[in-house]
């Protein structure tokens, strides 16, 4: 094995196994009922019932590095970890290990003032509330952050905030109660990355509205609670801005980083939830006198998928080592090359078992659907391929500028 789990690692993998087993897995029907049933502004009970439990057991807080909060865990100690909550999207909640609370927790716990971490992140680490990340916007080509119009203007003590934003993970949940917003503080900077700043707002201040879910695929606040935000003339003490204006691009970069990686782990543990799910179905299925699994093209594609899913593993930990070796900044390539890799296989993967599964695929009852959704999702947050794709390209080009 090229990157071995360290005995630290293995038990909390055969600890986080085996609540799956007994809690998680189990409790997986009553999850997609209750997101179906009671929408995206409501709390799921199944949710809250289940992370007391997770943090008896000690696991909780596993993703959050070089802190007394956390694990204590590198990147690449916590990804096998993260693959084996990915394979649920029931299960990163319930551990506190789920998006955007994770980044957000960890640009409190590095940028965040004594009062900040008092107010907001004390109570994310204990899983009492939620939080919200308004980045991308309706109006501009998001995939160019640098487009972002929403302004953020200093007006003594105060910042006033103005914009519209979407697809802000969390809103909609009646828990979230800080959201850190990305707008332009300089907007006639000449260096387009220094116009942007990253500020503390919370939810009940006047003049912030969450105008509606926004349904990925059809679904509702599974898998995300997507939504969109107006900020209108929001007031909030100059104290709330992040390490100072024109910082905002410099946070973004560090916190997405890390929840790219985290987003691909969870993405190869579904890949491999769903390589079995097709893997059971093609056995217990029979069509023209033989089992489905003894049809020449059923093997060639679990073949392809194991091969794909080994693959993007292999180089998502090599990301993961990259990141704690040489930091974020530096092995931006591997983190590009996965972004791209591991949602793409994901859809090709989850795409034959539906093939499999037939017309039932198509429903809801084996969660092929969602898992679709999450993968295909995957494909544009955090930068969509093409972005990702013409970074790498340069980094290529780049070693041979003097050929």
């Amino acid at each position: 094995m090229l990157y071995p789990m360290s005995p630290k690692v293995v038990e909390l993998k055969r600890r986080l196994e085996s609540f799956m087993d007994r809690h998680i897995y189990p409790n997986e029907e009553r999850f997609y009922r209750e997101a179906e049933e009671l929408g995206p502004w409501k709390v799921y009970p199944v949710v809250e019932e289940l992370k007391p439990l997770a943090r008896a057991e000690g696991l909780w807080n596993l993703f959050l590095p070089d802190s007394s909060h956390g694990a204590g865990l590198t990147n690449l100690e916590y990804a096998p970890l993260c693959e084996v909550m990915g394979r649920s999207h029931l299960a990163p909640e319930v551990f506190n290990c789920s998006a955007p609370d994770t980044g957000n927790m960890e640009v409190l716990e590095r940028y965040g003032t004594d009062k900040d971490k008092e107010r907001w992140l004390n109570p994310l680490l204990a899983g009492e509330i939620r939080s919200c990340f308004a980045m991308t916007e309706p109006a501009v080509a998001s995939s160019d952050a640098t487009n972002i119009e929403s302004s953020i203007v200093r007006d003594g003590d105060h910042y006033v905030i103005n914009g519209r934003k979407w697809y802000t993970t969390n809103a909609t949940d009646p828990r979230c109660k800080i959201c850190i917003f990305m707008g332009k503080t300089d907007p006639d900077n000449a260096d387009r990355h220094k116009q942007q700043s990253m500020i503390l707002v919370p939810m009940d201040t006047a003049g912030v509205e969450v105008k509606r879910p926004l349904p990925v695929f059809g679904f509702y606040g599974v898998p995300d609670r997507a939504s969109e935000v107006v900020f209108t003339n929001v007031r909030v003490p100059k104290e709330n801005m992040l390490l100072g204006e024109g910082r905002g691009f410099e946070i973004a970069q560090g916190r997405l980083g890390p929840g790219r990686i985290h987003h691909c782990m969870r993405l190869i543990g579904l890949s491999e939830r769903t390589l079995e799910k097709m893997c059971r179905r093609v056995r217990s299925r029979v069509a023209f006198g033989k089992p489905v699994s003894e049809q020449t093209v059923t093997q060639e594609r679990i073949a392809e998928a194991r091969i794909m899913i080994e693959q993007a593993r292999l180089l998502t930990l090599n990301a993961a080592y990259a990141m704690d070796t040489v930091g974020n900044k530096v092995a931006k390539a591997e983190i590009a090359m996965i972004k791209v890799a591991v949602p793409n296989m994901a859809c090709q993967i989850i795409d034959w078992a539906i093939q499999a599964h037939g017309g039932g695929g198509t429903s809801n009852d084996f969660g092929l659907t969602q898992a679709y959704a999450t993968a295909r999702l995957l494909r544009l947050a955090d930068g969509p391929d093409e972005v990702h794709r013409n970074q790498i390209a340069r980094f290529e080009l780049k070693k041979y500028s003097n050929a």
